[in-house]
């Protein structure tokens, strides 16, 4: 596998870069941004869509651009790169990917167009409160008379869930398996609440809540609804190597820079081992990364699930241990809100928390094992 971008992953790669510095510059712009809701910056959002980004993973005929994985990738990282807390991963990645899994033509057309022409944002309500990282939910139940389609039950956490114009909610179908759809925001009850990293996030009850299916009405969608969720948890991973990538540039720096006993930090050879520790596991993170997004293009959901669960496993540990030596590694300052590093320590943990962490990862890499051939040790 090549994994060197070529000249437009490239340019892309620095467009993006360019146009989150007109807004986060530092760190202390990003904290002014999430200070209010809704927790972003409306105006990059629109210059995002202006750009194109929002359309980067739809089709042509839905209003996208049709890019491929590593594209989408690429722009995961530069946001993690700098926090930016613009809902990109749970609006376009996460709920626009179910609209373009599940939806019909004129569904998809619809709320994909306006979603990349930055006209409404979306948010995916696929979480149980107390159940975590299911691609089917009891917390929902949809009901049906007639034609018409009713939602009763909580989603929590709903990230991006109080600010979405329409919501994509996966609940139970009355005859078994899962469907997913269409809700308007204002017609659920929604508590918005701050998570760990200053992103937002919401509650979301509904009660007899008026619904449109999203494709085929009643269908079971477990396996797609399935299949897009590991498609985030990749992306997540990239955005996350993002973070671990300028946790690891700050911690080095620092070290340079700050002085103890009239020397440097990376004078004393302990803290130097450290930060290197710190760069294996970064190279480690990157090289399944790039492997786990370029999976995406061989379109086997089998093989995605694998490469989520690989990918995500990799990131949940290289992230812990980034992190935490990043803090150790910086003393007090890293430990404040006021810090890039510790908001990133955050930020870790809330992906880790929303997609899936280690022992989820490995659970269900455990339960593929006996998908392989015996082997006979002694033979």
């Amino acid at each position: 596998m090549d994994f060197t971008y070529d000249d437009e992953q490239q340019a892309l790669r620095e467009a993006v870069r360019g146009l989150l510095a007109t807004t986060y510059a530092d760190h202390e712009a990003r904290r002014r941004t999430v200070a209010d809701d809704p927790g972003f910056d409306e105006a990059l959002w629109g210059r995002l869509a202006d750009m194109g980004v929002l359309g980067l993973p739809f089709s042509e005929d839905d209003g996208g651009v049709g890019a491929g994985p590593v594209e989408i990738g690429v722009v995961c990282q530069e946001l993690g790169r700098v926090l930016a807390p613009e809902p990109y991963l749970a609006s376009v990645v996460h709920a626009g990917g179910l609209v373009a899994a599940v939806g019909t033509p004129e569904q998809k057309a619809d709320l994909l167009g306006r979603l990349s022409s930055g006209e409404i944002v979306l948010a995916a309500a696929d979480t149980s409160p107390g159940a975590r990282w299911s691609s089917g939910t009891d917390g929902v139940r949809a009901s049906v008379s007639g034609d018409a389609w009713t939602l009763d039950g909580v989603a929590d956490p709903v990230v991006g869930g109080a600010r979405a114009d329409h919501l994509v909610v996966t609940a139970a179908l009355p005859d078994g398996g899962t469907g997913v759809f269409l809700v308007a925001g204002d017609d659920v009850d929604r508590t918005g609440y701050v998570a760990a990293d200053l992103t937002r996030a919401a509650t979301v009850r509904l009660d007899g809540t008026a619904a449109t299916p999203l494709g085929e009405p009643g269908r079971d969608l477990a396996p797609s609804i399935a299949t897009i969720s590991d498609l985030t948890r990749i992306m997540g991973a990239n955005q996350a190597l993002g973070v671990m990538q300028s946790q690891v540039r700050a911690t080095t720096d620092y070290l340079k820079s700050r002085k103890q006993f009239g020397v440097t930090l990376n004078t004393f050879q302990a803290l130097t081992f450290r930060a290197a520790d710190m760069y294996v596991s970064l190279e480690l993170a990157q090289s399944m990364v790039d492997w786990a997004t370029m999976t995406i293009a061989g379109g086997d959901p089998g093989a995605v699930a694998d490469a989520a669960d690989r990918v995500g496993l990799t990131i949940s540990r290289a992230g812990r241990h980034i992190g935490q030596e990043a803090i150790q590694l910086h003393g007090g300052i890293g430990m404040t809100a006021e810090y890039a590093v510790g908001v990133g320590t955050a930020h870790l943990e809330v992906l880790d928390q929303w997609l899936g962490n280690r022992g989820h990862h490995l659970a269900r890499l455990a339960s593929r094992v006996d998908d392989h051939d015996l082997v006979d040790a002694l033979s």
